[in-house]
């Protein structure tokens, strides 16, 4: 039989270790946690004393991260110490695993002072309890465009990570390492931070300055100047989208070179690239918001719903509202497509 978490202990010593405490959330990732608690481990093992401790916390008895794997939790939803620091580690279908006991306790942290972060997805939990509301934040680039039609008050940025007063988030996968390494660095020194670097063969710590995509040409496989400008246009304007004849204007070029130029490097036309960045924006908003299909269509250029959904099922062969009930998000019953 299950033994129910303990509460937290509220008295700290002067000289106690610092504690981060891990709250996690159904399906969480394995990678942003492992990269979080991993270098407080080895921060430890190399100073030869122990400089952090840590705890698992959440709703329940235990969590299975998206990988399968199962954790025994040490703490249910209780109070912390002021000392501590709340890392909410986030996953797949974060709009569900935010819960509102969740939320409730981060709004209840947060108003005691306590330091509260969120590692990949977990930057959407924190946003939807309010705590990022006019503060710069970053989340995986494949929920960016969720998250800013969602948080129209928080300054969404593309770094690796973000440290903006007591309020953390990173981007997910790996660069919770980066995260660390800083707070490490600022708690004892760059060199404990490196040497930590060097326990993990991280050969390049990144800062908050650093994006977490890469270029445009590496992602392409193709270095060539006047195409990355023009993909960059493009990237930048779904909702009012460029005609080819402007974009070739902006790189000094006719439009019949820009069309030459996306056949001999991307085989395929510029408008027909353009359209699948779109559709691939119109299907992030409709797996991780709520937007009605209408405004998703909006938002991502298409003047006509009946159209939007025409080119959707060309592309990935189904329609927007069958994407969206295949997701389980709302919305997602029979209705007709029009104005």
């Amino acid at each position: 039989m299950a033994l129910a978490p303990q509460k937290a202990t509220q008295t700290a010593k002067a000289d106690a270790p610092r504690r981060f405490v891990f709250l996690l959330l159904d399906k969480f990732t394995m990678m942003n946690f492992a990269g979080a608690i991993e270098p407080l481990r080895l921060a430890n093992h190399v100073a030869g004393e122990k400089l952090y401790s840590w705890a698992l916390c959440g709703e329940g008895v235990e969590k299975t991260c998206s990988n399968g794997a199962t954790f025994r939790l040490d703490l249910g939803l209780v109070e912390m110490d002021r000392d501590d620091t709340v890392l909410v580690c986030g996953g797949v279908d974060i709009q569900k695993t935010t819960t509102k006991g969740v939320i409730g306790w981060l709004r209840r942290e947060a108003r005691r002072g306590i330091t509260i972060g969120g590692l990949c997805t977990g930057s959407h939990t924190l946003a939807k309890a309010g705590l990022l509301d006019g503060k710069k934040a970053t989340i995986h680039w494949e929920n960016q465009d969720g998250f800013a039609e969602e948080f129209e008050d928080v300054k969404l940025t593309k770094s690796v990570f973000v440290m903006d007063g007591n309020r953390w988030t990173t981007a997910g996968g790996i660069s919770s390492i980066d995260l660390m390494l800083r707070i490490i660095a600022q708690d004892h020194g760059e060199d404990l931070a490196n040497t930590v670097a060097d326990q993990l063969i991280y050969s390049t710590i990144r800062t908050d300055q650093d994006t977490q995509r890469l270029s445009i040409p590496t992602r392409i496989g193709v270095r060539h100047p006047k195409l990355s400008q023009v993909i960059q246009m493009m990237e930048g304007n779904i909702e009012d989208p460029m005609s080819p004849a402007d974009l070739a204007e902006e790189v000094g070029m006719s439009t019949r070179q820009l069309e030459r130029l996306f056949r001999r490097y991307l085989n395929r036309s510029p408008k027909r690239y353009y359209m699948e960045l779109r559709l691939q924006k119109a299907r992030n908003l409709l797996m991780q918001t709520d937007m009605s299909v209408i405004n998703v269509a909006l938002a991502c250029g298409f003047a006509s719903p009946s159209h939007f959904s025409k080119c959707y099922r060309s592309h990935y062969n189904t329609t927007p509202y069958r994407e969206r009930g295949s997701h389980g998000m709302p919305g997602a019953g029979p209705v007709r497509l029009s104005i």
